[in-house]
C-alpha cells in the first residue's frame, strides 16, 4: 500500500494526489476545511501542463469528497492504468538554456550604438539593462535585436529560432521569465503568470529552483490584467513580400513589409482560460486558447467524464489586448497587371495600436493558419457527405434519399486561411526602389523611444521636450551628424539644393516643397478652435515640366504620404467611405486618402480634371482639417491634418499668360484661396537653360545615381526635417509689424490692379499663409524666433505665386471711331442737325484723305495695358466720387484738367502735357465705347463755335453696367 502512495506522490498528475487524499505538495488532505497548515517543508511539486492541472488554490471540498469516494478506489482496481510519462523536448530545453545565457551575458559594442548617459546606465549588459527598464517603465515586452543573435560565434541559436520560431516560443518565453525572476523578482512576483518559469517542469534551466522562486507561484488578485511577458524580435536580415508567403513559411520567424489599410479596435482576447465543469464543479485552469475558443477535451475527474458542459471562470482567466490590422503590399512591389494582395496581421499585448492606417510598416512574427470565418458564414451547404436519418421518405425514394452531397465530395475543405501573428511592428522608412530596411539601433535604457522613430509629436509638448524625445532615438553618430548640419552656414539654401536632386532647376518650387515638409506651427485658441499649420501647394504648369516628378518624390520621401490621381478619385475615396465589415456585418468607416495621409502629405495629380462635386469634398479637409461623415447611422468627425500638394494642367494644355490664373485652371474661388502657394511653371525657350537641362537628363540616363551628388543624403534630410519640426518659433515685434505692412502692400497691389490684374484676390487666408511660411523658414533654420528676413522671404514666395497677367497693348480710339460711335448712339440723333453735319463733313474729308494714303497709316494710338488701366482707374474713381457727392457727372474739360493736375509732377515740358491731354481724351472715348462711362451732351447751346462748345459741355457719368467694386 505504501508503494502505491509513494508512486502517487512521485507522479506528475496532481489529480492522482487529490484522489489519494493528498495535495500536490505531498501532504495528506484534511476534511477540516481550507485553513490548515502545511506539515512538510517540501516545496510544491511542479504541476503538469496538461488540461488536468489544478490551480494553486486549496481546492473545493466537493473535489476532495469525490476523489476519496470514487477516484482512488476505481484507479486501484484498474491494473492496466499506468501514468504516461511526459515527453520532454530536449532540443527546446537546450534552446532555452542557450537563449538565457545569451541574454544574460550579451554586452553591446558602444561604437555601434548610441551609449546612454552614465546616469541612466543601469548595467553594461544590454538585455539586463532592458529588464530593469521593464520595471521602470512598467512594460512587459523585451525587444531582441536579431543582429545580436547573428553576431554570436555560433549561428546555431539564430538558425533554430528563425526556422522553428513557433515551436521554441514557449521555451524562449520561459528563459525570459527566469531572467526577470532573477533580476527583478519583485516586479515578476507582482505580475507573475501561470505556466511561467517557476511553475513548469524543469523551470530553471540553470537549476536554481529555490523556494523563493517557488513562492511566487500564487496567482495575483487582478488576474485579467496581469502582464504577459513576451519577446519581440526585430532587425531580421531579410524582409519578405506579402506575395511570397507560402505554407512552407508557417511557424518560421519572418519579417514582412506592407501598408496598413484598416485597423480594428483593440479588444480583449482570451489567452489562458479557467473552466469549471458543470457536472462535478471541478476547476480546470490554464487551458491555452489556439486561435479560437478552446475547451478542455474531458473532465479530469474520472467519475465525471464530462466533455461538453463547461463554464468559463472569467475572474481566474487571463486576457490580453488584441488587434487585427489589414495590410496591403506596397505599391512598388506589385507585379505588372496584378491586384495588390492583402493579409490580416494579429497584434497582441503592447504592440497594439503601433500601426496606424496608411503607414508603411515592417511586421516581424510568424505565419499561422486560422479558420476562415468569412467563408464559414457564406450561404450554401458545405461540401460534406451527410446521412439522411429522417424516417419520412422524401420524394419518390423508398427509405429516404440516402447519402447526400456526393457531387461535392471532390471539393477540398478550403475553409482555412493564412494570417500573420506579429510580435513586433517597426516603421518602414525606405523609399521605393530601395530594399526595405528597419534601421533600428536604439539604446537599451530607452528602447521604446528608439523603436518609435516616426511617431508624431504631441502638439501640447514644448519644443524642448519633443527635441529630447527625438534625440533619444538616435545613435551617437547620427546626433553628431545632425549637430553639424544644424550649426553649418546657409543651411536653408543647401537643403533646397539637396531636395529632389534628379529634377533640374525649379529652386522656387523646391523652396515651397521644403517649407511644406517643415510645416508651420499648429495653434489652438482658448475656445478650442484649431488654426492649421499645414501648408497647401498647387503646381500649375505646361506639359513636361516635371510636376508629377515632384509629387512622386515627396511620396517616396515621407513615411506618411499618399499619391492619388484626380480623375480616378471619388469624393468617398478621398475622404472616407462607410463599408460593411465582412465578419461582424456592422458598418465601419474605411479611411480615404486624406485620412491615410494624416500628419503627412496627400499628393493629388491632375487636380484640374477632378469633378466639381469631388473638389467640394476636400474643402473642409483643406481649411478645418477634419472630415465630417453622416452616413448609415454613423456620425463622426475624423482628423485629416494633412498638407495637400496638387498638380494641375492649364485648361488649353498650355498656360496662357494673357488671361488670369483662374481662367487658366478649372478651379473655384474657395478652393483657390485655400492653397497657400501657387507655382506656375512655364516651358519657355532659353538656349542656355535648354542645353543644361538636356545635359542633365542625358547624364541621368547614362550614369543613373552617379549623375547627381546631392550634399545631403535622403536619410540625413529625413533626420534633419524630423528634428526641425520639433521647433515652435514665435514672431518678434519687428517681424509682426513687417508682416502687417507686407500684407497691406499685397492688398493694395491687388486693389489697384483693376479688373483681372492679379490671379486671385488677396484674402486673410493669404495673411495666414505668410505667417505659416515665415514659421516654416524659421524651422528650416532651426531657430526659435521669426525675424524680419524670414518674413521678407515668405512675402517673396507669396509674390511669386501671384502671377501678373500679361495683357496686349490697348488701342485707344481716334476721331473716326468716335464718329461711328456717335452715329450709332440715340443720344447723337437727338442733338441738333448742324453739329451732326459739321462732324459728317469732317468725317468725309478724313475718309478722302485716307483713301489717297496707304491703309497702314491709319491714325491709331497704342499704349500699354498698365498705362491704360492706370488712367481708367483714376478717371472712374473721380467720376464715381462726383456722382456720389453731387449726383451729377463731370464735364470733359474739368475731368481732363483734374487728371493732369494729379500727374503734374511727372511732366517736364509743355509738349508732354499736351500729349498727355490728347491721350486722356482718346482713353475717355475708349471708355465710352467699352461701356465704362456714358457721355451726356450739353443743352441750350446758342452762339459761337458749336463744336468746341459741345466738346467742353460734354458730361461723363458712370455706365450702369460698370462694376465699380472690381476697379
Amino acid at each position: 500500500m505504501s508503494s502505491i502512495v509513494d508512486g502517487l506522490i512521485r507522479s506528475d498528475n496532481p489529480d492522482l494526489d487529490f484522489a489519494a487524499g493528498r495535495r500536490p505538495n505531498g501532504t495528506p488532505t484534511s476534511r477540516n476545511g481550507p485553513n490548515r497548515q502545511r506539515s512538510s517543508p517540501r516545496p510544491y511539486g511542479p504541476p503538469s501542463e496538461s488540461n488536468g492541472a489544478l490551480s494553486d488554490a486549496e481546492g473545493f471540498p466537493d473535489d476532495e469528497v469525490v476523489g476519496i469516494r470514487g477516484t482512488d478506489r476505481n484507479r486501484r482496481q484498474d491494473p492496466m492504468r499506468r501514468e504516461v510519462p511526459k515527453v520532454a523536448d530536449q532540443v527546446g530545453e537546450k534552446v532555452a538554456e542557450e537563449f538565457e545565457n545569451f541574454m544574460e551575458n550579451y554586452i553591446e559594442d558602444i561604437t555601434l550604438s548610441g551609449a546612454p548617459p552614465s546616469s541612466a546606465m543601469t548595467s553594461d549588459k544590454y538585455y539586463i539593462a532592458q529588464i530593469h527598464g521593464l520595471r521602470i517603465y512598467n512594460l512587459s515586452t523585451l525587444y531582441v535585436d536579431f543582429q545580436h543573435l547573428m553576431s554570436l560565434p555560433n549561428n546555431t541559436l539564430a538558425n533554430a529560432i528563425a526556422n522553428d520560431y513557433y515551436r521554441y516560443l514557449p521555451f524562449l518565453t520561459r528563459a525570459l521569465h527566469n531572467l526577470i525572476a532573477k533580476y527583478e523578482p519583485r516586479y515578476f512576483k507582482e505580475h507573475r503568470q501561470p505556466a511561467s518559469a517557476s511553475s513548469q517542469p524543469g523551470s530553471s534551466v540553470a537549476g536554481n529552483a529555490t523556494s523563493q522562486a517557488e513562492s511566487m507561484g500564487g496567482k495575483t488578485t487582478n488576474q485579467q490584467t496581469d502582464k504577459l511577458f513576451t519577446l519581440a524580435f526585430y532587425n531580421l536580415p531579410l524582409i519578405s513580400r506579402v506575395r511570397q508567403l507560402r505554407t512552407a513559411s508557417i511557424g518560421k520567424l519572418l519579417s514582412i513589409s506592407g501598408t496598413a489599410t484598416r485597423t480594428s479596435e483593440v479588444r480583449p482576447e482570451l489567452y489562458l482560460a479557467t473552466f469549471i465543469c458543470e457536472a462535478c464543479r471541478s476547476v480546470i485552469p490554464n487551458v491555452e486558447q489556439t486561435f479560437r475558443y478552446t475547451e478542455p477535451t474531458q473532465c479530469p475527474n474520472a467519475t465525471c467524464g464530462n466533455r461538453q458542459g463547461w463554464r468559463l471562470d472569467i475572474r481566474q482567466s487571463t486576457f490580453v489586448d488584441w488587434q487585427k490590422v489589414r495590410i496591403q503590399e506596397n505599391s512598388s512591389e506589385i507585379p505588372t497587371g496584378s491586384m495588390p494582395r492583402t493579409m490580416d496581421v494579429i497584434l497582441r499585448g503592447e504592440i497594439v495600436d503601433r500601426a496606424k492606417a496608411g503607414e508603411k510598416c515592417v511586421f516581424t512574427g510568424t505565419l499561422i493558419v486560422v479558420p476562415d470565418v468569412s467563408q464559414l458564414g457564406l450561404p450554401g451547404v458545405r461540401p460534406e457527405a451527410t446521412r439522411d436519418n429522417r424516417n419520412a421518405p422524401r420524394g419518390g425514394d423508398a427509405g429516404g434519399s440516402g447519402v447526400t452531397g456526393l457531387k461535392a465530395l471532390g471539393v477540398r475543405d478550403l475553409t482555412y486561411r493564412m494570417a500573420f501573428l506579429a510580435c513586433m511592428v517597426t516603421p518602414d522608412t525606405s523609399t521605393p526602389g530601395q530594399a526595405a530596411n528597419q534601421q533600428m539601433n536604439g539604446q537599451a535604457n530607452n528602447i521604446l523611444a528608439s523603436l518609435n522613430q516616426t511617431g508624431t509629436s504631441d502638439p501640447q509638448d514644448t519644443g524642448d521636450q519633443a527635441q529630447d524625445a527625438y534625440l533619444q532615438s538616435l545613435t551617437t553618430a547620427e546626433i553628431d551628424d545632425l549637430k553639424q548640419m544644424v550649426h553649418s552656414d546657409h543651411i536653408y539654401s543647401r537643403l533646397v539644393n539637396s531636395l529632389a536632386p534628379m529634377v533640374y532647376g525649379h529652386e522656387i518650387v523646391k523652396k515651397g516643397l521644403l517649407l511644406q515638409l517643415m510645416g508651420g506651427v499648429t495653434k489652438v485658441t482658448p475656445e478650442g478652435m484649431q488654426l492649421r499649420g499645414d501648408i497647401n501647394i498647387c503646381i500649375v504648369g505646361d506639359p513636361s515640366t516635371s510636376k508629377s516628378q515632384f509629387l512622386k518624390y515627396i511620396c517616396s520621401f515621407l513615411p506618411r504620404a499618399v499619391y492619388t490621381s484626380g480623375k480616378a478619385s471619388s469624393a468617398a475615396g478621398l475622404t472616407a467611405a462607410v463599408v460593411k465589415d465582412e465578419e461582424t456585418g456592422e458598418f465601419t468607416i474605411e479611411a480615404g486618402a486624406l485620412m491615410l495621409a494624416d500628419n503627412g502629405i496627400c499628393a493629388i495629380d491632375e487636380f484640374d480634371k477632378m469633378d466639381l462635386a469631388d473638389q467640394v469634398a476636400i474643402h473642409e479637409a483643406m481649411e478645418q482639417q477634419t472630415i465630417s461623415i453622416a452616413k448609415a447611422g454613423i456620425q463622426a468627425t475624423l482628423n485629416a491634418r494633412t498638407s495637400i500638394l496638387a498638380a494641375a494642367n492649364p485648361v488649353g494644355g498650355r498656360y496662357n499668360r494673357k488671361t488670369t490664373l483662374r481662367a487658366n485652371i478649372n478651379m473655384s474661388a474657395p478652393i483657390m484661396s485655400r492653397f497657400d502657394l501657387f507655382f506656375v511653371i512655364l516651358d519657355e525657350c532659353n538656349e542656355s537653360v535648354d542645353r543644361h537641362l538636356a545635359e542633365h537628363i542625358v547624364s541621368i540616363h547614362r550614369l543613373r545615381d552617379q549623375a547627381v551628388q546631392p550634399e545631403f543624403s535622403t536619410e540625413q534630410l529625413q533626420r534633419y526635417i524630423r528634428f526641425a519640426r520639433t521647433f515652435k518659433p514665435e514672431f518678434s515685434p519687428e517681424a509682426r509689424r513687417l508682416l502687417v505692412d507686407k500684407y497691406k502692400e499685397l492688398r493694395n497691389d491687388d486693389a489697384q490692379g483693376g479688373v483681372g490684374r492679379n490671379s486671385y484676390r488677396i484674402t486673410v487666408r493669404q495673411l495666414e499663409s505668410m505667417i505659416r511660411l515665415s514659421e516654416a523658414i524659421a524651422k528650416a533654420n532651426c531657430v526659435e524666433d521669426v525675424t524680419e528676413g524670414f518674413v521678407r522671404e515668405a512675402w517673396g514666395l507669396l509674390r511669386m505665386s501671384i502671377i501678373s497677367v500679361e495683357k496686349d497693348d490697348v488701342e485707344v480710339d481716334d476721331e473716326g471711331e468716335e464718329r461711328e460711335r456717335d452715329t450709332d448712339s440715340p443720344m447723337a440723333d437727338a442733338d441738333g442737325d448742324g453739329e451732326g453735319d459739321s462732324e459728317g463733313d469732317g468725317q468725309l474729308a478724313r475718309d478722302g484723305e485716307r483713301g489717297s494714303q496707304q491703309p497702314p497709316q491709319k491714325r491709331k494710338t497704342k499704349i500699354t495695358y498698365d498705362k491704360y488701366m492706370g488712367i481708367l482707374n483714376a478717371l472712374v474713381r473721380k467720376v464715381n466720387e462726383e456722382e456720389s457727392s453731387t449726383g451729377e457727372g463731370v464735364e470733359h474739360e474739368e475731368l481732363v484738367v483734374w487728371y493732369l493736375e494729379e500727374r503734374e509732377e511727372e511732366f517736364s515740358s509743355r509738349e508732354e502735357v499736351e500729349a498727355e491731354r490728347e491721350l486722356v481724351g482718346k482713353c475717355l472715348r475708349r471708355m465710352v465705347k467699352d461701356n465704362i462711362l456714358m457721355q451726356i451732351r450739353g443743352e441750350g447751346l446758342v452762339d459761337g463755335d458749336e463744336e468746341r462748345e459741345e466738346e467742353e459741355r460734354r458730361i461723363y457719368v458712370l455706365h450702369p453696367n460698370c462694376a465699380v467694386e472690381e476697379m
